[in-house]
């Protein structure tokens, strides 16, 4: 890896780390193994514009790759069940303490939200606000807009929806 790459691979994994410190999120401990998806995440930087999770296919449009983009919207109901996130840069507590092996994760994307019913969509009828969720963690908040930055995780505005 020469010494640019190095660099930029270093500057991520320290605003990762820097992101999660506290809030119940792990690095995998395979450090070798992390440098490779930063490396492919940074990648995915220079090609598309964002950090796209290097083990899915990006189309290269952002809208379209939301759910994609690093930390992903399945990162936490995959640590719950299997202890690491799709690609294994993120992992539980127990993973990360050498108590568990991460194993093969299936994938859960979904499909598309034009593609899903309205009919399970709520109705914001008779709320003084709209309600947004954070795609990432959950995170719920009733005002005109989403925030700039998840309080909880941390992501952009963008990876916030309209919930009711």
């Amino acid at each position: 890896m020469d010494n640019n790459i190095k660099s930029r691979v270093e500057a991520l994994y320290a605003k990762i780390e820097n992101e999660i410190a506290g809030k119940g999120y792990y690095l995998n401990p395979d450090r070798e193994f992390v440098d490779m998806l930063l490396q492919g995440l940074l990648a995915n930087q220079d090609r598309y514009g964002y950090l796209s999770c290097p083990c899915r296919l990006s189309t290269g449009k952002k809208e379209e790759d939301l759910d994609l983009v690093c930390p992903c919207d399945y990162r936490d109901d995959d640590l719950a069940e299997y202890g690491a996130c799709y690609c294994a840069l993120y992992v539980d507590e127990e993973v990360f303490a050498g108590n568990k092996e991460v194993t093969s994760i299936p994938e859960r994307r979904r499909r598309k939200s034009s593609e899903v019913s309205d009919k399970n969509k709520l109705s914001d009828a008779g709320l003084s606000y709209p309600v947004f969720r954070c795609k990432v963690c959950g995170y719920l908040m009733a005002k005109d807009q989403p925030p700039k930055r998840c309080p909880i995780c941390g992501v952009d505005q963008d990876r916030f929806e309209r919930f009711m």
